[in-house]
């Protein structure tokens, strides 16, 4: 294997003075750099298990720089099984994914951010590994514009790549969600190009998802020079689509049944009709939804209890 060291880094302090702790797995020397990590969402985990099939398949190999590898990036949530922590844990930022690049002397997610950021903030580039949902399209989210992390998302190579837009050109959306605070966004504006593959299949270890994390990190590597083993970085020939932040919401609560054959991956027209939300004491239909717009469906709601404002279909606007 390349020059490899296993750090155990702490994060930050329980109240307790337990310390929150993580392992930074690091291979070769030298630029350039690569920080990848995963499972910051706990429920997110197939991002994990790439990492750790990706170190066994690095044994032996030289590498012509560095890769900063971490496997479970908010120990918290991991152990919660959760999208965020319990709000005694940080009631300010409870979504590590919202705070970045941190802030040693903030909340307890800032410090377990800025802790990692010692390393990211180095980084030549980023490749944030996240785990959508059965019920969400794998893809790459990739700041819109920014050629470097587009360039980075096609080397990954999902055959969807979502572009997102941010600031003043982003959706209302943004600002409320505190987008901003994103690993991906906050490194791509120091400068850093970053990524966001979303893998699919929370909670349980799908081999596909893992699949695809491994495949995405080699050819990252080669793409950056980082990885040089005689194997070309295919030419990416996909789909570009406008990462669309608003999607069908249901306007009421009940059982949401989608439009049958409705599919991720498949393309609507604006006005079609992609299911309805019923009320299951009285059987009326309270809410018949239809595609705000054309383009791709990228995610749909299988878990049928529903609440108002909640997404019931995702669609992406194709750019190409």
């Amino acid at each position: 294997m390349a020059e490899y060291t296993r750090d155990r880094v702490t994060l930050a302090r329980l109240p307790s003075g337990v310390a929150v702790e993580t392992t930074v797995h690091t291979y070769g020397d030298g630029d350039p750099v690569v920080y990848a990590q995963a499972a910051q969402h706990g429920r997110e985990i197939n991002g994990s298990a790439a990492l750790r099939r990706l170190h066994d398949e690095l044994e032996g190999v030289e590498l012509n720089g560095t890769l900063h590898a971490v496997p479970v990036a908010d120990p918290l949530t991991f152990d919660a099984v959760s999208y965020t922590t319990p709000e005694a844990y940080d009631s300010v930022n409870p979504n590590m994914n919202r705070c970045w690049p941190g802030d040693p002397d903030g909340s307890l997610h800032e410090r377990m951010a800025a802790a990692l950021w010692e390393y990211a903030g180095d980084a030549d580039h980023i490749v944030d590994l996240h785990t959508g949902s059965p019920e969400m399209l794998t893809h790459t989210v990739y700041l819109k514009g920014d050629e470097g992390c587009r360039e980075l998302a096609e080397a990954f190579g999902t055959d969807l790549l979502l572009a997102e837009a941010a600031g003043e050109d982003a959706d209302d959306e943004w600002e409320k969600r505190s987008f901003g605070g994103k690993l991906r966004v906050a490194a791509t504006r120091e400068g850093i190009p970053s990524i966001t593959p979303e893998l699919a299949h929370n909670k349980e270890l799908v081999e596909d998802a893992i699949d695809a994390g491994v495949t995405g990190m080699k050819r990252v590597l080669r793409h950056t020079g980082v990885l040089d083993d005689g194997e070309p970085v295919p030419d990416w020939d996909g789909t570009r689509a406008r990462n669309h932040l608003g999607r069908v919401k249901a306007s009421d609560s009940g059982l949401f049944r989608a439009a049958d054959g409705l599919a991720i991956g498949d393309e609507v027209e604006e006005g079609d009709y992609v299911g309805e939300v019923f009320d299951p004491t009285t059987y009326e239909t309270l809410h018949e939804a239809h595609a705000d717009r054309s383009g791709i469906v990228y995610s749909v709601a299988r878990e049928a209890t529903v609440t108002a404002g909640q997404t019931l279909v995702g669609v992406a606007i194709r750019l190409d």
